[in-house]
């Protein structure tokens, strides 16, 4: 029997993000970021520890809550702005060595500014490691969007436009067609497996024979500034891509849906209400969402609103949509379980929009969860799909026209 490799996962967080503040655990896509690098170590078959390195009391309760160890505290020195990934690796080996006795055979570096990554890719990359004992170590990598034998550097004195790069054989390879040049890889930060005599030893975080793992590029996210937060959170909800999650795997949208299942105050509305004196109430609602609502139904999805209020405002408004809806509910599974197996409505067919978290016991009642924008954490965590509208300001539209765009398509 071989023994199992032991393989160390360090994810390095400090706490002093400048570009986006508390960086590391800001919740992304439902979760804080951190996690889903501590998931991708925990999910992996091969990997047998996972640990954050940070200088961070909060960062570190939000790693044990993940399951990631945190037995050290990383000194300030190594936890600087310029601070470099290798005085860090370096740092737990020693620390692990020192005070645990404990050295891994392998150690793969998981950055929290990449959390999108295809499931398997931290199996791959060690067995790939193990599998070349020349090797220092894998780095994950990607076909490179800008070719650099098309880029310039600018000469100090005159100011003419120099080539960065020269390929044999190819006498003017920045006029050259694209497909002539070398092809080229741009080093992405899902994944590093490395040796530890190569960060103990040869000092380096990568050393001198290295071995690409090739990702898809779908999959290229480094989160660097706060523009790229919303642009990669819709790529997790609406990207449908296969990564590694902190909680289930979302499921996209039916080929086929008959029903839609809406609530209705903060999805129909903005989750506000008008009192007047004598206590009637009244919302606000969007009638660009009942106009494209109208044509869903046309098309021949069905819809119905299910909501725990008794509000009259919310029987105004569904009729004036002509919505069936069903007020009134203290428990919304119940009532929907009811409506599907009254209507003879496969579950399967059958999408649910919420903003609350008292939609989402519902949410596994159907093939695919729905959220608005602007709900709920929770709700937002467990959802399959988050719109980028707010509820009562057009969510219920960008709902419709993704399903009415989805049938077109297949007729």
């Amino acid at each position: 029997m071989v023994d199992r490799p032991e393989v160390l996962a360090i994810i390095p967080a400090r706490g002093g993000s400048k570009g986006i503040p508390r960086k590391n655990i800001r919740k992304f896509a439902g979760y804080p970021l951190l996690a889903y690098s501590i998931a991708a170590g925990k999910q992996a078959e091969c990997v047998t520890r996972v640990i954050v390195s940070t200088d961070d009391e909060e960062i570190a309760a939000v790693a044990r809550q993940y399951g990631a160890e945190t037995p050290f505290l990383r000194p300030a020195e190594f936890a600087q702005d310029q601070s470099l990934d290798l005085p860090v690796f370096q740092h737990a080996l020693r620390w692990l060595e020192e005070h645990a006795g404990y050295r891994p055979d392998v150690v793969v570096q998981l950055r929290p500014t990449s959390p999108v990554r295809p499931r398997g890719m931290v199996d791959e990359a060690v067995r790939l490691l193990l599998a070349h004992p020349e090797a220092d170590s894998v780095r994950g990598v990607v076909p490179a969007g800008q070719n650099p034998h098309k880029m310039w550097r600018l000469d100090g004195a005159g100011g003419q436009m120099r080539p960065l790069l020269s390929v044999e054989g190819v006498p003017e390879p920045y006029n050259a067609p694209r497909q002539v040049l070398p092809p080229v890889y741009w080093q992405t930060g899902h994944i590093d497996a490395i040796r530890p005599a190569t960060l103990l030893e040869k000092g380096s975080m990568s050393g001198d024979v290295i071995l690409p793992l090739l990702l898809d590029p779908r999959y290229t996210v480094d989160i660097d500034n706060p523009s790229d937060w919303p642009k990669y959170e819709w790529l997790v909800y609406q990207g449908g891509l296969d990564m590694v999650t902190p909680g289930r795997q979302r499921r996209p949208l039916p080929d086929r849906v008959d029903l839609v299942v809406f609530d209705f105050d903060g999805v129909m509305t903005d989750n506000r209400v008008w009192v007047d004196q004598d206590g009637r109430e009244m919302v606000a609602a969007n009638r660009s969402d009942s106009y494209r609502l109208s044509h869903l139904m046309r098309a021949g999805v069905k819809a119905v609103v299910i909501s725990t209020e008794t509000n009259p405002v919310v029987a105004a408004r569904c009729k004036k949509m002509r919505v069936p809806v069903i007020q009134n509910v203290p428990d919304k599974t119940v009532t929907l379980t009811a409506y599907l197996q009254e209507n003879q409505i496969d579950p399967q067919h059958t999408v649910y929009l919420g903003n609350d978290i008292n939609d989402i016991p519902c949410f596994p009642l159907v093939a695919c969860a729905v959220a608005v924008a602007d709900a709920q954490p929770e709700a937002l965590r467990e959802a399959d799909l988050v719109l980028s509208e707010n509820g009562g300001h057009g969510a219920v539209r960008e709902l419709c026209e993704i399903l009415l765009q989805r049938l077109q398509e297949r007729s």
